[in-house]
């Protein structure tokens, strides 16, 4: 039986080492000072914030789970992979999330080239917005036309130039979401899928049945992005099955208005991911 560490959980947090604004100590200083007591750093494909992280939160008395979001795709659709304790040297979990971040590259690069056609906009202005190490991606883009003036704030560029529908919109490479799961089930980790009952609809239960089969372990159902009625229908679904329930912010610092602790995960169900994952191990104060 793993440690218990009491008090309230928030599950999924990101750094500048992928779209947050905030280094991850910063970070889990936010959410310390949201009363938050056991923290995950959640960021896209990447463990790179996890010591910095994890030396935060021990310091400031909290418990740190290692965590990331593995891009997925089903159709037209991203699909959000939450991944805790797994193990961040493991080969498959390595080559997708390598294959990842060189594709988030070069469509950044892409994107940045048609965008400087029609704005005055340089790959220099790009990279200012980005902090050392974190792969470019479509945030550091808005941040960089905020910056230049061109749209008022994330939400701005996000809603016109960087949109799917604009025509300087770039594909990202991302797996499908079984392979997502697998891989994170596969290594040792707790695979659960984020925001899963957004304004784009539940996921075909046929999909569900096989990311199930492949490891899935449950849903965040606690998150600012989950509408009813679709909501409901996974209450039902992880009430039968008996899947692990989560709830957290998806804090992103200045890049989002979530807020760290604004839905959180109870203490058993934090036990239920501690006890399931064999990659890695929390970390205590």
């Amino acid at each position: 039986m793993a440690r218990r560490f009491h008090g309230p959980s928030d599950l999924h947090l990101h750094s500048d080492h992928s779209d947050g604004t905030e280094p991850p100590a910063e970070v889990v200083a936010s959410a310390h000072c949201a009363g938050l007591r056991t923290v995950a750093l959640t960021d896209h494909d990447t463990t790179a914030g996890w010591a910095e992280a994890a030396d935060a939160a021990v310091s400031l008395g909290m418990a740190f789970l290692p965590g990331m979001e593995l891009s997925a795709r089903y159709e037209w659709r991203s699909v959000h992979v939450l991944g805790y304790l797994f193990d961040p040297d493991d080969a498959q979990v390595r080559a997708l999330t390598d294959r990842i971040r060189s594709s988030r590259l070069s469509r950044a690069r892409e994107m940045a080239d048609r965008i400087g056609r029609d704005y005055d906009l340089a790959w220099e202005d790009i990279l200012a917005q980005t902090a050392v190490g974190a792969t470019v991606g479509r945030p550091h883009l808005a941040d960089a036309l905020v910056a230049k003036g061109f749209v008022r704030d994330r939400g701005e560029a996000f809603a016109d130039i960087l949109h799917p529908g604009s025509d300087y919109y770039v594909d990202l490479y991302a797996p499908d979401p079984v392979t997502a799961v697998a891989a994170i089930s596969g290594a040792g980790g707790v695979p659960i899928i984020a925001h899963p009952a957004g304004r784009a609809g539940l996921l075909p239960a046929s999909l569900v049945d096989r990311m199930l089969r492949a490891g899935l372990a449950g849903f965040e159902l606690g998150h600012r992005e989950n509408v009813e009625p679709a909501l409901s229908r996974l209450r039902e679904l992880v009430a039968a099955r008996d899947l692990i329930v989560t709830g957290s912010s998806d804090y992103h610092g200045l890049g989002k208005p979530n807020q760290p602790g604004e839905h959180t995960t109870s203490d058993d169900m934090v036990a239920r991911i501690i006890d399931r994952a064999t990659g890695s191990t929390p970390l205590y104060p």
